[in-house]
C-alpha cells in the first residue's frame, strides 16, 4: 500500500492556490491517552488545520521544549508503543481524509526497523515523516524505503544552516521543508522575528518545495505574520499547552478546536 505524499503535496498546493499559508498542527500521540490523542488530532482538523504532525514521544527529545516534554512523559508513562502511533495516524486519516505525518527522532525508527516502520506508516495512510535529527548524509536507507512506500521525507533547517548546507538538505527532502525559526527548542515566543523570514528566503532560493515555519507560533497574530512569508505555519506547543491547562478531556478537545480555528483565521488574514 502506498502512503499519502501526494495528498500532502496537493493540500499544500491547494492552500497556495487560495493565496494563503497552510496551517500545520502538531500533537503528540498518546496524550493524554491514545484514544484522547486521536480525538485531539481530529479536533485540530475540525478547527481548520490542513495537516497534522503526530509526534512519536521520546524519552530524550533534543528539539522539544518543556511543554511537549511534559506531554511526552505522560504518553510514555501510559505505555505508548509505536503501534499506538500508527493507530493514531490511521484513525485520524480515515476519519478526516486529511494528511497526517509522524514527527520522530531517528533512534525509535532505527530500533524498530526502517522497512517495517515505512511499510506500516504507509499502510496506516500516513503522508510521511519529519526527522529532525537524521543527518542528510546518513539518510539514504530511510529515503529509499520512504520513496518506495509513497512517504514524504521532511528535513529541518535552522537559521545556523549555511546556504550550501540548505541546498544539500532541500535536495534530499520531499513534501515540504521544516524551517525552525529560532535556535533552541520548541515553545511559544512573543515574537517569531526576522530570523525566520531570512531563513525562509534563503531556503526558497534552493528549492521548489514549500517552506513551512515552526517553533514559536502560538496565536493568530503570529500565524498571520509568518503566513506573510512562509508556505505553512506549524504550531505545536500552544496546542499542547491548551490541553494541559484544560480541566478535563472534553475541555481539552474544545480548546484544541478553538485554537485551530483562531490560527486558521490567522493564516487567512482574518485575525
Amino acid at each position: 500500500m502506498s502512503g499519502n505524499i501526494q495528498l500532502l503535496e496537493d493540500t499544500l498546493a491547494a492552500a497556495k492556490a487560495e493565496g494563503r499559508s497552510a496551517l500545520i498542527a502538531y500533537l503528540p500521540a498518546g496524550f493524554p491517552t491514545v484514544d484522547g490523542g486521536i480525538e485531539a488530532v481530529k479536533a485540530a482538523f475540525d478547527g481548520g488545520a490542513d495537516v497534522v504532525e503526530v509526534g512519536l514521544p521520546h524519552s530524550d527529545p533534543v528539539l522539544d521544549g518543556p511543554v511537549i516534554q511534559t506531554a511526552d512523559d505522560i504518553a510514555l508513562r501510559g505505555g505508548l508503543k509505536i503501534r499506538d502511533v500508527m493507530r493514531t495516524v490511521r484513525e485520524a486519516h480515515e476519519a478526516t481524509g486529511r494528511p497526517v505525518l509522524v514527527m520522530t527522532y531517528w533512534n525509535p525508527i532505527d530500533r524498530y526497523g526502517v522497512e517495517r516502520f515505512t511499510a506500516e506508516l504507509a499502510e496506516a495512510g500516513g503522508a510521511g515523516c519529519i526527522l529532525p535529527d537524521l543527518p542528510v548524509q546518513e539518510s539514504a536507507l530511510w529515503r529509499e524505503h520512504a520513496e518506495k512506500h509513497g512517504l514524504a521525507t521532511v528535513f529541518v533547517v535552522a537559521p545556523s544552516s549555511k546556504d550550501e548546507r540548505l541546498a544539500t538538505i532541500t535536495a534530499a527532502g520531499s513534501g515540504f521543508v521544516y524551517a525552525a525559526s529560532l535556535m533552541g527548542v520548541t515553545g511559544t515566543r512573543e515574537s517569531v522575528g526576522e530570523q525566520a523570514q531570512d531563513l525562509v528566503r534563503r531556503t526558497k532560493a534552493t528549492t521548489e518545495l514549500p517552506v513551512c515555519v515552526g517553533l514559536g507560533v502560538s496565536n493568530a497574530r503570529q500565524a498571520a505574520e509568518v503566513a506573510g512569508f512562509a508556505d505553512g505555519v506549524i504550531v505545536g506547543s500552544a496546542f499542547v499547552q491548551r490541553m494541559l491547562d484544560a480541566p478535563d478531556a472534553a475541555a481539552g478537545l474544545a480548546a484544541v478546536r478553538a485554537l485551530a480555528a483562531e490560527l486558521a483565521d490567522g493564516v487567512r488574514g482574518k485575525a
